[in-house]
């Protein structure tokens, strides 16, 4: 997955993977949540088990703020792509 930050009041993603009912998906990354800076593009490598692949339907991203600075105007945002079949 290449992950693309356009948001500049936004700096750390996480990533899930889900079925086409939007239920959670084991998965294996190098990170739970990736530092990606406003403009820059990050590879992010997914594993899932061969046997869940077929459950699989989206690859979602979603928007996170550090606890501290989280002003209460801010508004997290999950992105997802359908994986083609």
């Amino acid at each position: 997955m290449i992950l693309l930050n356009k948001r500049k009041d936004v700096k750390y993603y996480s990533v899930d993977v889900l079925t086409e009912d939007f239920e959670k998906v084991k998965f294996v990354s190098t990170s739970t949540v990736y530092n990606v800076d406003y403009l820059q593009r990050k590879s992010i490598p997914i594993f899932v088990r061969e046997a869940d692949l077929p459950k699989v339907m989206y690859i979602c991203s979603r928007s996170e703020f550090i606890k501290e600075s989280f002003p209460s105007n801010k508004v997290s945002s999950r992105v997802c792509s359908k994986i083609k079949q």
